[in-house]
């Protein structure tokens, strides 16, 4: 099984086939989940202290929160999978 990495700010990266969800953080549900995930140490903060504008769910039931947009994630996934 290939593994395509996609590269999401200050040199952290994460495996493709292990992402379940892309989404903006911005509305109540989302946010419930990142407060949950919190309290149950499943969070990944690659943020490196600036506003967090990505929040990436994976298989492993981990959250990844990130800086950058998720169009912009949705860009390198694009890239990486040659569309």
């Amino acid at each position: 099984m290939d593994t395509d990495l996609i590269h999401v700010g200050f040199g952290n990266y994460i495996a493709l086939n292990r992402v379940v969800a892309i989404v903006s953080p911005g509305s109540a549900p989302i946010q419930r989940l990142i407060r949950e995930g919190k309290k149950r140490g499943v969070i990944v903060d690659i943020t490196s202290g600036r506003r967090t504008k990505c929040a990436i769910f994976t298989d492993a039931g981990a959250i990844i929160l990130i800086a950058i947009t998720p169009e912009a994630i949705a860009g390198r996934v694009a890239t990486a999978r040659g569309d």
